[in-house]
């Protein structure tokens, strides 16, 4: 099985670009909405497109994304669901990573194992949990692993760095470092303490560092990009669905909004590292 998201890093590392990544949650606002909007979001840029399977009791999401999980949930979206959507996307794009995004209660409901197979039958390429502590999710990874699915783990500005080294033990695919303390979508960015957290962080974690919460403009990606590996929003994307008159368009207002970020970004290119 090829490591889709390795590829893309390395593509992206070699070229001195940084990876867009942008979440929307499965089957908001509608089911069949999803996959149009997963192509639309490849079309304006994305490299990697995150997938939030909807929860009842999101915790590290503000209200923009737990209101989304709740109108998915409303309308019957499960994990199956989610798995789906994925397969679906799969028949016309082989290429670009995806990986999902979502809390234990779903992956414990199906089977720690069952869910590793079916996700990887789907075409996922990593997997987010995040109540998964990497203190006790040796298990999780390495069956990810085997099935060729890269188990991907938060650091947020409190971790410690026994809590960076122990992410850095089982992690595959990519870090994704929480820029704030707080929710998704909240609170304002301190760019200096995110980019020096970033630093801190590759020194310790032979994997790309992706960042989140609270990236909503071109301005503030390319800021943060000077020197994360990747760039996640969610939030934004999900305001911008949410307030659309109709699916076309909303997957208009997020093809443009990401055609600017991905703009930013590529203005932003680093010294090209060696794959």
């Amino acid at each position: 099985m090829t490591d889709r998201i390795k590829a893309t890093f390395d593509h992206l590392a070699s070229q001195g670009r940084t990876a867009l990544i942008p979440y929307v949650t499965a089957g908001f606002p509608q089911a069949a909405d999803t996959v149009p909007l997963m192509h639309e979001m490849v079309e304006a840029g994305a490299d990697i497109l995150e997938i939030g399977v909807p929860f009842s009791d999101p915790m590290a999401d503000g209200p923009t994304i737990q209101r989304a999980n709740d109108k998915a949930l409303a309308q019957g979206m499960k994990m199956t669901g989610v798995l789906a959507i994925v397969r679906e996307f799969r028949r016309e794009n082989g290429r670009t990573p995806i990986v999902l995004m979502g809390y234990a209660n779903p992956v414990e409901r199906m089977g720690m194992l069952p869910f590793i197979e079916a996700a990887r039958s789907a075409g996922v390429d990593g997997v987010i949990v995040v109540d998964y502590p990497p203190e006790e999710s040796a298990e999780f990874a390495a069956a990810a692993k085997a099935a060729g699915i890269s188990p991907i783990f938060l650091l947020a500005p409190t971790s410690t760095d026994q809590r960076i080294e122990a992410v850095a033990q089982i992690a595959a695919g990519y870090v994704y470092y929480v820029s704030l303390k707080g929710t998704t979508g909240s609170g304002n960015l301190d760019v200096e303490q995110v980019q020096r957290q970033v630093v801190h962080i590759r020194s310790r974690v032979p994997l790309p560092v992706g960042v989140g919460f609270g990236i909503r403009d071109a301005e503030s990606a390319k800021a943060i990009a000077a020197e994360a590996d990747a760039v996640v929003i969610g939030s934004k994307l999900i305001e911008l669905v949410e307030a659309a008159a109709d699916a076309d368009d909303a997957r208009e207002q997020v093809r443009v909004f990401l055609a600017e970020i991905r703009a930013a970004l590529d203005q932003n290119l680093k010294p090209v590292r060696e794959a």
